[in-house]
């Protein structure tokens, strides 16, 4: 599984603007073959940054994902309303079974 993670902080002039479009992008994203998981959260310790946590089957999928014009134009928006491209994490993940966690 491909986990992708990034936070950043919404302006709050933009705020309302920026909450919608991650959400449309979410809900678009969701639906993409591959996809697992793709969410948009409020931190709970810092109202103004939101946070991108999104699963994928594998590589491929996120690859095919990037590709979606879609995703590209989402990208340009969102750095458009944040004045920068928000930092990205990806990751490689693999179950762990809980029985061996103590």
């Amino acid at each position: 599984m491909i986990i992708l993670s990034a936070s950043f902080a919404a302006p709050p002039v933009e705020r309302e603007e920026i909450v919608a479009l991650c959400s449309e992008h979410s809900a678009r994203s969701r639906a993409e073959p591959g996809c697992i998981s793709h969410h948009i959260h409020v931190d709970c310790e810092d109202p103004a940054r939101l946070f991108f946590y999104e699963e994928w089957e594998d590589e491929a999928a996120v690859a095919t994902h990037f590709a979606v014009p879609a995703s590209g134009d989402f990208v340009k928006r969102l750095t458009a309303l944040l004045g920068e491209r928000p930092e990205m994490q990806i990751y490689r993940a693999e179950a762990i079974p809980m029985e061996g966690l103590g």
